[in-house]
């Protein structure tokens, strides 16, 4: 087993291989293996355990779990969706089992409708109509994010001001976004996971990534000013 080679490939078949491999050598016992999953997706399953717990060491607590439960359970992984999914869904379990535990659950479902603002974040006239087959999207980019170069839209700064709107997002926002944008989750698993509708979850995301684009405009617009 190759553990030297890169973050999962864009090609299905390369994915599938790579969960292969990386659960064979989790079976045999191979602790580079499951170092390279903890680097891999550690700093991401914290993010989303405090979706649930708002505690920085509780949700350390609940991603020491969620680990000790994946390896008890890696036998019975069959593959039937990706490892990433399978390990994601045992730590919103986790997360959940203890939240619940202490009182601090509210099932994100409730959340749906509560933070309507009363207007939209960005002119609808910049989205794609409802009847287009690209429906939400955007009609044309963002100001100006089509000219920059990559390296400033990755840089430190841009991500932590993302990062930063993220954080003060209605909670159910916050969730979504972070799930399909952060964990890159699909909408059925976010659906499943957060027990939300496919409308909620729709409507939720679009409103959490105009906020965050919105933002990254200004941020653009102050530093070139």
């Amino acid at each position: 087993m190759d553990l030297a080679r890169p973050e999962l490939a864009d090609d299905a078949s390369a994915r599938a291989e790579d969960d292969r491999e990386l659960v064979d050598a989790l079976r045999a016992g191979d602790e580079r293996a499951f170092a390279m999953l903890v680097e891999r997706h550690g700093p991401t399953m914290l993010r989303v355990a405090m979706l649930y717990v708002r505690n920085r060491a509780v949700a350390e607590e609940v991603v020491q779990d969620a680990w000790l439960g994946a390896l008890a359970g890696i036998e019975r992984f069959e593959g039937r969706s990706s490892l990433k999914t399978w390990l994601f869904r045992i730590l919103t379990n986790t997360a959940l089992t203890r939240a619940q535990r202490e009182g601090r659950s509210v099932p994100f479902s409730s959340l749906a409708g509560d933070d309507d603002e009363g207007g939209p974040s960005v002119d609808p006239d910049r989205f794609l109509p409802a009847d287009h087959r690209w429906a939400n999207h955007w009609a044309s980019s963002p100001t100006r994010f089509d000219t920059l170069p990559e390296s400033r839209l990755l840089s430190t700064e841009t991500v932590g001001v993302a990062q930063a709107v993220i954080a003060e997002l209605p909670e159910a926002q916050r969730a979504v976004i972070t799930m399909r944008d952060v964990v890159g989750c699909s909408s059925e698993e976010v659906c499943e996971q957060l027990s939300l509708s496919e409308a909620n979850q729709r409507v939720l995301l679009h409103r959490a990534r105009s906020k965050v684009r919105r933002a990254l405009e200004q941020h653009f617009e102050q530093a070139d000013g």
